[in-house]
């Protein structure tokens, strides 16, 4: 069958420090009477999977479809996550309507030690929309120790150690694997990461899950793999790829794992790439609308909407009738 955009149903999760942020700010329809945290837009992983909507593949999840075209789905820098039988990569959105906990993840040596078959999560943010004043938790203060960390933590004092970053709409943060962090209340995100769901909890707020029950911490695994050493990280700066008449195309973040990449469309912008086997590509919508065209078939991209395209489609061919932003997700060559 030949290959084509791929849209896929997202999942949904009802985690504590969700909201319905995703419907009142935009426009998703949710589940009435539950509070959404995260919509897995792009998922093949044992605690989520999205189900294909679109096309001859619809009604498979992720990882079937994965089983079935292997390469042809996640291309040849990918060979590695083919041997592990496990799709690279898991793009979420996130309504923080409030904080979320402190947390680290762990990189992927310490996670195939400690947690069996999962990665590390190295990811990114790019924050989509942010109320006044917001801010996210994001690395440590100047003179922090692993030795003075425990020891507040013990005592219920760690502010003094944590580094608050201020963002709006359009910052992006690089979150490598080992960096401290938390989202705080108030911001949506869009994020890009590794295959993975492995979370290490410093703090939680004092607060108990929808059980009723605290929320497992995670302290000892957490300071084995907190980078103290990134003293006070500022947000990411974008670097200039190419700059024509109705298209900025800039670069926000390239590691081992992804290369995430923003294009500003003017009314009348279009952007021509091809699939050429060496990688998946996943394009998302987070301003305006776009129109996306590969393997025979036209696809609507309204605002937060992504598509998977197979790294063995071929051709495609993004246009904006109107201004837009989008999001590109790729493995790049090392």
């Amino acid at each position: 069958m030949k290959l084509y955009p791929l849209l896929l149903e997202p999942v949904l999760k009802d985690y504590i420090w969700g909201g319905r942020n995703l419907e009142t700010v935009f426009g998703r329809s949710l589940p009435q009477d539950t509070n959404i945290a995260e919509s897995w837009e792009i998922a093949a992983h044992p605690d989520g999977q999205s189900v294909v909507a679109n096309g001859d593949f619809a009604g498979l999840t992720l990882t079937e479809l994965h089983q079935k075209l292997g390469l042809d789905l996640i291309g040849s820098r990918s060979r590695w996550a083919q041997e592990r039988d496990k799709f690279p990569l898991l793009i979420k959105l996130l309504d923080a309507n409030r904080a979320l906990s402190v947390q680290v993840h762990p990189r992927d040596e310490y996670a195939l030690e400690h947690e069996g078959n999962e990665l590390g999560k190295t990811e990114m943010w790019v924050i989509l929309d942010a109320e006044p004043d917001a801010a996210v938790i994001f690395g440590v203060k100047e003179g922090t120790t692993p030795e003075a960390f425990r020891e507040a933590i013990a005592a219920g004092d760690l502010e003094q150690y944590l580094h608050y970053v201020p963002v709006t709409a359009g910052d992006f943060i690089d979150v490598p694997a080992g960096t401290l962090h938390a989202i705080l209340g108030g911001i949506l995100i869009a994020e890009i990461q590794q295959n993975s769901n492995t979370t290490y909890r410093v703090y939680d707020w004092n607060r108990v899950g929808n059980d009723g029950q605290p929320r497992p911490l995670h302290v000892e695994k957490a300071l084995d793999v907190i980078n103290f050493a990134q003293v006070e990280p500022t947000a990411g700066e974008e670097v200039v790829i190419s700059a024509e008449n109705d298209l900025l195309r800039t670069e926000l973040v390239s590691n081992t794992y992804f290369t995430v990449e923003r294009f500003t469309f003017d009314a009348g912008g279009t952007f021509s790439g091809n699939c050429d086997g060496s990688t998946f590509e996943i394009w998302g919508t987070i301003d305006g609308e776009t129109t996306l065209t590969g393997g025979d078939i036209t696809i609507d991209l309204p605002r937060i909407r992504f598509t998977l395209l197979p790294a063995g489609m071929g051709a495609f061919e993004i246009s904006a009738d109107q201004p837009a932003v989008m999001l590109r997700a790729y493995v790049a060559a090392q």
